[in-house]
């Protein structure tokens, strides 16, 4: 357990997943019935950009720094809103300075109705004692500390039988694409109808195939996958990506990713081939 969120918080893997996280909140509070939302790799929940861990490596300036500096089109800002409604209003009183980031637990905390549930599950010890304290006495949130793979097992399918769960694991291992198959295709199987969200990185492309099929072959139906590339600054350098895959997305996702990802591509662009995919893995 060595990775810490709070040296990437606001990057370019934050904003494809926030961004799709809060468009899919938004999309579930169409019906009046009530849902929860699992986080089960949740941090610690709220991010001190100010912070030495944030400034010492600075990813938050190619992510959220760059969106919130950009002229956003009126189209895509409408695709935006939801997640960024949620950053500017953490930072209210900051003036134009930017200090803290909202993590996947607060962000849908922020974003929930009265009847609504999160349930934030935390392995690390002390982050989940900094999650815990941020939602002391919030009736609505229950924070475990539990290994995230283990709530797929326990807490599927929640009473509300609406709802999504967010995955985003630390990839500290090197099986941690066959953890997460495994996790996922037996989180589904016990609650199909559930939505899915998964962020991973994409280093290798044989990688990320690998794990497509494996879903496929479980016989998963209704998945969409969102990768962006940021690009290589340096000539012949390395592709460095981030995906987002959901299961059981709103049907309106994709013609907002067709909407959102060629400019949120354009604007975190560090290299010539920056660039975007957006793939039905199923369509049933």
């Amino acid at each position: 357990m060595n990775y810490r969120h709070a040296f990437h918080a606001g990057n370019i893997g934050d904003v494809l997943k926030h961004m799709v996280l809060a468009l899919v909140i938004e999309y579930l509070k169409k019906k009046p019935g009530a849902f929860r939302v699992i986080d089960t790799h949740a941090g610690i929940g709220r991010y001190d950009l100010s912070g030495d861990e944030a400034q010492r490596t600075g990813e938050w300036r190619d992510g959220i720094g760059r969106v919130l500096a950009a002229d956003i089109p009126e189209a895509v800002a409408t695709e935006l809103a939801p997640w960024l409604e949620t950053v500017l209003a953490v930072n209210a009183g900051a003036g134009d300075e930017l200090r803290t980031y909202p993590g996947s637990p607060l962000l849908a905390r922020m974003m929930l109705r009265a009847q609504d549930r999160l349930t934030a599950t935390e392995l690390h010890p002390e982050d989940h004692a900094t999650l815990a304290a941020l939602f002391a006495g919030d009736r609505q949130v229950k924070v475990i500390e539990l290994d995230g793979w283990l709530a797929l097992r326990g807490f599927l399918p929640p009473k509300e039988r609406r709802g999504l769960v967010l995955i985003d694991p630390p990839f500290e291992a090197t099986d941690e694409f066959d953890t997460l198959a495994d996790g996922l295709i037996r989180g589904w199987k016990r609650w199909p109808t559930g939505v899915y969200l998964v962020w991973f990185p994409i280093k290798d492309r044989k990688t990320v195939n690998r794990f497509y099929t494996r879903l496929r072959e479980a016989g998963i139906g209704r998945m969409l996958s969102a990768e962006l590339f940021a690009g290589s600054p340096e000539p012949n350098g390395p592709m460095r990506g981030s995906g987002l895959l959901a299961i059981n997305p709103p049907w309106t996702l994709a013609n907002s990713l067709e909407c959102a990802l060629p400019w949120l591509t354009q604007t975190l662009a560090r290299g010539p081939d920056a660039n975007w995919r957006l793939i039905p893995l199923a369509d049933e």
